[in-house]
């Protein structure tokens, strides 16, 4: 990771806002059976620790994706990443990575055969 990159992820920790909207946050959060109130120091918590996680990730996969010479991040950057990294292998039901609709019927009429053959 470059310096200037640091500065930036070190710049975004220690500051004391927030680009992620809370209010959707809660939202989410209240969205699961077992919440029933959110404090607001867990809620600034919670938006703040996505954020970085977000932050993370997309920094992980920009460093090992293809887009470096244009300076761009792609969804094949972030699937390569899921799916390449122990740290977001929980991601890879998320960020599949993308297949032509030929290639996944050729894979379905393959799985149909190969179930024919039992």
């Amino acid at each position: 990771m470059s310096a200037k990159n640091m500065e930036k992820v070190e710049q975004a920790t220690n500051r004391k806002n927030i680009s992620l909207p809370m209010s959707r946050v809660r939202l989410i959060m209240k969205s699961s059976p077992d919440v029933s109130c959110i404090n607001q120091d867990a809620l600034f918590l919670t938006t703040k620790a996505t954020e970085l996680f977000v932050q993370h990730l997309a920094l992980s996969s920009y460093k090992n994706g293809s887009g470096k010479e244009t300076n761009t991040l792609s969804y094949s950057d972030l699937a390569n990443a899921a799916e390449e990294s122990e740290t977001f292998q929980f991601l890879t039901d998320i960020l599949p990575k993308k297949i032509l609709a030929r290639e996944y019927l050729k894979s379905l009429e393959e799985m149909e055969k190969d179930a024919d053959n039992l």
